[in-house]
């Protein structure tokens, strides 16, 4: 901990509280009223900011490095405005139970009362996306704050933890220090939820085990045991934070994202067992289409719940039906050859899988082009998956580039939908800016093809030429090569299986972020 007897300002305080409790990177977008939190960085050595030129940048990469090293960053963003630009990726970090500790600047205490053009309602506008909020009330206060932050950001699963520092907390000067953090475990497991499940199992007749939470590789061991012993089937919801998957693994089937191929999926169920997770639903509601997806007669069983222990659960459960002598089923690895024929998305994921790194990254947004190389890589060498889990685009380039910063020595592949990416390309800058080790492929169909095919589920009348132009992305033309380059990252355009292969290698073998536009 800190010198308790140090005079320091309110923010040195809480950056040094942020280091003791292990937060050292700080994703940043600041304004006036976090300039003495920018002052302290320089103050302690051991905290990293990391700029971001938008803010959907910052909580995005904060998403992403809190998926791959367990533990929050912190974000600092400017009043109401600057951390309202950064929601949707709250979200998707909320979705997928990520922690995250926000730094929101407000105006001094004293300054609110004249409703300056800055002034918001900054605790209503954290509050959809976060499971904490707090607002500091005087620099005396804002490191017993900042380790409240951090300890709800930690709070099993993960969530997001706002802390609002108006700015004369954050100047004002003071010797307080905070507390040491308490040890936080996920709350015990159910012994009669275990006996229910296995009970239900044992039975013989057809099961599902929908899981949700980080698929870690030793969960999905265990799952595939317990799948062997009692011939039900281990399946995944549509979305999750983290998979571990690849060769030498256990594979969990993932739940299709239309709802009538779920159905399928689903159809003939008689006990759905939930872990960590709730029963499935339709990702959107549509016209005369069922949005429920749990079978008619099938019966919920719930094993674990969200902020609970997963893995003594699965341990308790494996046990509970004499599973555990079991050696699990192993994905094989398998390198595919370069394909032939014209890019696509299925010759590209066999690009990809040919090219493949050892303890990769993959981020994966995208959309209707990426489906390829998920089955494509489904044999490559193990590594994490990392979905997009609240369905908010903008997610894939920010979500790399704090995962990079999470993980530095693991090379990171980005898969990113052309229209998606446009929502946060600036993360392609601090790609640059940190030297990241990123390869970001850019799906390019030029269109929002995911909303031209809802356009017909959601029962729309038949698309003319003004609805069209409104899910068209070529007029004018994007031309992410001079985007990336315009922002100091490397790059090419592919339009042959020849070139993308060419690309890639160089890519995958270069220093730094490298962009890849594929014409698909």
């Amino acid at each position: 901990m800190g010198d308790s007897t140090k005079d320091r300002s309110g923010a040195e305080s809480l950056v040094q509280t942020f280091v003791d409790a292990g937060v050292d990177v700080c994703f940043s977008n600041p304004g006036t009223s976090e300039m003495h939190f920018v002052a302290a960085l320089d103050t302690n050595p051991e905290m990293r900011c990391v700029l971001g030129l938008f803010e959907g940048v910052v909580t995005g990469a904060a998403d992403g490095y809190g998926r791959m090293s367990r533990k929050p960053a912190a974000t600092l963003t400017h009043l109401g405005p600057g951390l309202g630009n950064g929601l949707a990726n709250l979200h998707n970090a909320k979705k997928a139970r990520i922690p995250v500790v926000n730094v929101v600047g407000d105006h001094a205490t004293f300054h609110r009362k004249y409703d300056a053009p800055l002034t918001s309602d900054v605790e209503g506008i954290a509050t959809p996306v976060s499971g904490w909020v707090k607002v500091s009330q005087s620099a005396d206060d804002v490191a017993q704050d900042g380790a409240e932050a951090v300890q709800a950001a930690l709070a099993p699963p993960g969530q997001v933890a706002t802390l609002i520092l108006p700015a004369d907390t954050a100047w004002n000067r003071t010797t307080a220090t905070a507390a040491p953090l308490q040890a936080l475990s996920p709350k015990p497991y159910s012994g009669d939820n275990i006996d229910d499940v296995a009970k239900a199992l044992l039975t013989g007749e057809p099961s599902v085990i929908l899981m949700n939470g980080f698929v870690t590789a030793e969960r999905a061991a265990i799952a595939d045991q317990i799948a062997q012993k009692t011939g039900a089937r281990i399946i995944m919801d549509t979305f999750v934070g983290r998979y571990q998957r690849g060769a030498g693994r256990a594979e969990v089937t993932r739940l299709p994202y239309f709802g009538e191929q779920a159905a399928e999926v689903l159809a003939g169920t008689k006990h759905l067992i939930l872990t960590s997770t709730q029963p499935p639903i339709t990702f959107f509601a549509y016209p005369d289409k069922p949005n429920w997806l749990t079978p008619e007669g099938c019966d919920l069983h719930t094993l674990v719940e969200r902020d609970e222990d997963i893995d003594g659960a699965l341990e308790a459960l494996a046990e509970a039906v004499n599973a555990k002598d079991i050696a699990p089923n192993l994905v094989e690895l398998i390198k595919p050859d370069i394909p032939t024929g014209a890019l696509n998305p299925h010759t590209v994921g066999a690009v990809v899988a040919h090219h493949f790194p050892e303890n990769a990254i993959v981020v994966d947004e995208g959309g209707t082009g990426g489906g390829g190389t998920t089955m494509a890589t489904r044999n490559a060498p193990p590594h994490d998956w990392l979905a997009l889990t609240g369905g908010s685009i903008g997610y894939g380039l920010p979500c790399a580039t704090g995962a990079a910063v999470a993980c530095p020595d693991r090379p990171v592949i980005c898969m990113q939908g052309d229209g998606g990416g446009m929502y946060t390309l600036q993360a392609l800058w601090t790609q640059a800016r940190e030297g990241l080790n990123v390869t970001n492929i850019i799906l390019a169909n030029q269109k929002y093809s995911i909303l031209q095919i809802e356009f017909g589920r959601v029962g729309a009348h038949n698309p003319g030429p003004k609805a069209m132009s409104m899910l068209d992305l070529t007029n004018p033309e994007l031309k992410w090569t001079s985007l990336a380059e315009g922002m100091g990252v490397p790059a090419w355009r592919v339009t042959t299986i020849e070139e993308f292969s060419s690309a890639l290698k160089a890519s995958l073998a270069a220093e730094g972020p490298t962009l890849i536009e594929v014409m698909i």
